[in-house]
């Protein structure tokens, strides 16, 4: 599960302990490819060690540690190819673990109670998550190859160019309302029947999937977003 403590992370905190507070911190550590096995490590030795922006890697913590507010902005292009590549990685942990975890449970709920509110609860994740998708891949095939080639010509690429971080914001949409509904479904409108164990795994993975993608929005609208503004307007620092 998610969030279990509070604690804001500083460049002096052991991770261990940290992942031992909450969990999902080490999923944190899996988007940035990195080892939550880090023995006796600080947040500064973790990041010196694998040249990462310590400001960046506390900006992501805490957001997984439950402070939903950053005024911390990528100001360098490893800082963007770090925070590009940390949300691709989550877009595989979305697709290739969260979807199909989801989906096995809806089937096993089916076959414990079979009728056909829990049937819509499958179909109804299903056209979710292929809303999901669609915004997902969008990112992969253009957002983010924008982003990197803004790197090589800042304030020149865009000149010429159809797509900009704005239009990229337009775009972007909140994935994670309709989880909302589904677990309103599961929790309000559909009886229980020998099922409450695979509901109540359903429901923690549906809370994880929905916590994960709120980070997710975050980290682009908040973090990302304002650095690749300010390589449009030519002002990258290198």
């Amino acid at each position: 599960m998610q969030l279990t403590s509070k604690t804001f992370v500083k460049p002096e905190s052991k991770l261990t302990g940290l992942f031992l507070e909450n969990p999902s911190l080490m999923l944190m550590m899996e988007h940035f490819d990195l080892s939550y096995v880090v023995h006796d490590k600080t947040v500064t030795q973790v990041c010196n060690e694998n040249n990462i922006s310590l400001e960046l890697f506390l900006s992501v913590a805490n957001l997984y540690n439950g402070f939903h507010k950053t005024s911390h902005t990528v100001n360098s292009s490893a800082d963007i190819m770090t925070v590009i590549a940390f949300l691709k990685r989550s877009h595989y942990y979305y697709k290739q673990e969260k979807y199909p975890e989801i989906r096995n449970l809806t089937e096993e709920l089916f076959h414990l109670n079979e009728t056909p509110e829990i049937k819509l609860v499958g179909k109804f994740f299903d056209e979710y998550f292929e809303e999901v998708t669609e915004h997902l891949e969008y990112e992969d095939q253009v957002a983010f190859p924008y982003f990197l080639s803004l790197i090589d010509h800042p304030g020149v690429f865009s000149a010429g160019s159809k797509f900009s971080a704005d239009e990229y914001l337009d775009h972007h949409t909140d994935i994670e309302s309709k989880l909302i509904e589904l677990k309103n479904l599961l929790l309000r409108h559909i009886p229980v029947k020998n099922d409450r164990s695979t509901r109540r795994r359903l429901l923690f993975s549906l809370v994880e999937l929905e916590y994960d993608l709120t980070i997710h929005s975050t980290i682009e609208e908040s973090i990302l977003i304002p650095g690749i503004k300010r390589l449009e307007s030519g002002m990258n620092n290198g």
